[in-house]
């Protein structure tokens, strides 16, 4: 299995309450905050001039707004993929991250929650579902996402990507060697 090498950007959805206090989601389909909503809309004017052909989208709430907000006036087609959906967690939903977190990456599953294993692949399915379309293409997605980004384009594992805020991801001029990544931007909060 490996990532269609196609140049793309990545937007994880915007801020909601349970992103603030540090809760998981999963797919519990939490709203935008007015932090969130206000990181949509920087992201928007960030990504204006980048020439986004197609925004695929998870269909969880945050990220489907999220992608709405950016399309909004740049008359880009948005296209849902169930494959890019957040992981779920089952009943760790709702709980901060813990001992479970790091021992479900590692083959642990909690009751009712999706395998690691089994996460990563749906994952990376959405993710070249959405590279199979007009470019290049704004995935605006989740963290549990990107992971399957971070793994499949051999970048370095971050503990967490930032709420709202662009990267773009460019493919190596050879195989083997790493992907490059560059985040575009920022959102202040005021």
């Amino acid at each position: 299995m490996q990532l269609l090498r196609q140049t793309f950007f990545f937007l994880r959805h915007g801020e909601t309450d349970w992103n603030r206090i540090g809760l998981v989601q999963g797919q519990v389909n939490m709203p935008l905050n007015g932090t969130g909503l206000a990181q949509a809309r920087a992201a928007r004017e960030i990504l204006r001039d980048q020439n986004i052909g197609t925004i695929c989208t998870s269909p969880l709430d945050r990220a489907a707004l999220t992608a709405d907000i950016v399309a909004t006036g740049l008359h880009i087609p948005v296209k849902e993929i169930a494959a890019l959906k957040e992981c779920s967690f089952g009943e760790r939903e709702g709980h901060p991250k813990g001992p479970w977190y790091d021992a479900w990456r590692h083959g642990e599953t909690p009751r009712g929650a999706e395998r690691f294993s089994h996460f990563m692949e749906r994952a990376l399915d959405g993710i070249n579902e959405a590279l199979r379309n007009p470019g290049p293409v704004l995935i605006v997605a989740h963290g549990g996402i990107y992971w399957a980004i971070e793994r499949f384009a051999g970048l370095a594992r971050r503990e967490r990507i930032p709420n709202g805020v662009p990267l773009f991801h460019c493919p190596p001029p050879k195989p083997l060697l790493p992907w490059q990544m560059a985040k575009l931007g920022g959102f202040a909060a005021a």
